[in-house]
């Protein structure tokens, strides 16, 4: 977990996950430039009130300035403490005006992203990996065959749900095993982009050059119609909406498919998809098989907490400003431990980014506890310079799971949170340098999915 769950702007991005509303936009560049400037401006010096000045109505609804305070507090705890604005650039993207803010702070360099509306007002804020105005260009990894498969353009979900994605499917006689991507925290689109990286680009294109079809999808927190519904359903906003009801979507729609075998079908969760894994399945039993990527087992604000702690400490000795937003943050935790399952949930009363009904959705949800009572067999991978996801939720994972003939388990020591390789301790800054999904967890995967179609 999305998003979770996460690096430093996963965390932050799920922080956002109910704040980013996208609108549409035609306002002067330069006075664009300005105030996205200026609200940056703001947000370093303190003053949340002038950083918020120039939301537009859906943003004021979702975002005070006490919450923005709350989450920059939350993003320095991190990333250090902020040091300069090092320029700004203006893109169009999907039809939106947005300028790309690049700043340094003390341990890292992010982007801090804003989005504008039809009448120059700020409708969305997002804090992103930073990439050079020319971007980092994604390479396909050397296991993928661009020959042995074709991708076409589909569409999971109906109604107000309808969703953007990618159906990769194998060339040649099939029916085709075929595979669910689930995302992490936070808005993901279809291929989990962060800076230059693509994981879910990578085992969609890894996958069907071995024969297996996969299904990729934008996230409703991503995606800008859906996202705007949600921010309008605050009050009932969990896990079921952000993710889980779309991956079942995304399996039906599979299995109406005659190029999909019947019966074949399988999910792959990352990160937060992987932690919720016991829950999809559960909700359709006929699901083939279930793959946790990096799903955490213990509480969600218990990781995300880890999560600061450890990016904290790779620049010792800790400021006091750090331990003063890490308090923060423990403060902000408590509330959400001590929550009573009559507290009021809604947009304008986010804790950490959501809703209380987000929390106590989760609350006594233990994944580990939850897929004992699975039928499906599973698979659970784990890198073991994961620290968003650790080797800790592993050996939980394993003592709940490991004596099942149907699970496998397996970890790979040199992997991070992505599935990349690395060494050395993991670092935020490690996400924006170009990688690709390790070539050996495409093919266990592959091998796995293909160990359980057989006739």
């Amino acid at each position: 977990m999305n998003r979770s769950i996460t690096m430093l702007w996963r965390i932050t991005l799920m922080t956002m996950t109910c704040v980013a509303l996208l609108a549409l936009a035609g306002c002067a560049k330069s006075r664009i430039t300005q105030l996205a400037d200026g609200m940056v401006d703001s947000m370093a010096k303190g003053d949340f009130a002038a950083a918020t000045k120039d939301f537009d109505s859906k943003m004021n609804s979702v975002m005070s300035a006490q919450q923005l305070g709350q989450t920059w507090s939350q993003l320095t705890a991190q990333t250090g403490v902020f040091k300069s604005r090092n320029g700004s650039r203006e893109v169009q993207e999907a039809g939106f005006q947005i300028v790309y803010v690049t700043c340094q702070f003390e341990k890292t360099m992010i982007d801090i992203k804003v989005v504008f509306d039809k009448d120059g007002k700020i409708g969305g804020l997002w804090f992103v990996p930073h990439v050079s105005a020319g971007g980092a260009k994604y390479s396909p990894p050397a296991y993928t065959h661009k020959d042995r498969f074709v991708e076409r353009e589909i569409t999971v979900g109906s109604g107000e749900w309808q969703l953007p994605g990618t159906l990769t499917i194998p060339k040649g006689e099939g029916p085709f095993p075929a595979v669910v991507l689930v995302h992490g925290s936070g808005p993901n689109d279809r291929d989990e982009t962060i800076g230059p990286n693509k994981p879910f680009k990578d085992i969609a294109w890894g996958l069907a050059s071995q024969g297996i079809a996969v299904l990729r999808y934008d996230k409703r927190t991503y995606d800008k119609s859906t996202k705007a519904k949600l921010i309008q359903n605050a009050d009932n906003f969990t896990v079921k909406e952000e993710v889980i009801d779309d991956a079942l979507a995304a399996v039906d729609l599979l299995r109406q498919s005659k190029e999909i075998a019947q019966g074949k079908v399988f999910v792959l969760g990352h990160s937060l998809g992987g932690m919720l894994i016991p829950r999809i399945g559960s909700a359709d039993p006929k699901i083939a098989g279930l793959i946790v990527m990096a799903g955490s087992t213990r509480p969600l604000e218990d990781v995300m907490l880890d999560q600061i702690m450890y990016i904290a400490s790779l620049n010792e000795p800790m400021t006091d400003d750090t331990r003063k937003e890490i308090d923060n943050y423990k403060q902000q935790i408590a509330i959400v431990k001590n929550l009573k399952p009559s507290a009021k949930s809604s947009a304008s009363s986010l804790i950490i980014g959501v809703p209380a009904s987000y929390w106590l959705d989760l609350r006594g949800y233990s994944p580990a506890v939850a897929a004992k009572s699975l039928k499906q067999p599973m698979l659970i991978v784990q890198g073991g310079r994961d620290y968003q996801s650790t080797t800790a939720d592993f050996k939980i994972w394993k003592d709940a799971l490991g004596s099942r003939a149907d699970v496998m388990l397996k970890l790979y020591p040199d992997l991070n949170h992505l599935f990349m390789t690395g060494t050395g301790k993991a670092t935020p800054a490690e996400y924006e340098k170009p990688g690709s999904v390790a070539q050996s967890v495409i093919a266990d995967i592959s091998n796995w999915i293909n160990s359980h179609c057989s006739p």
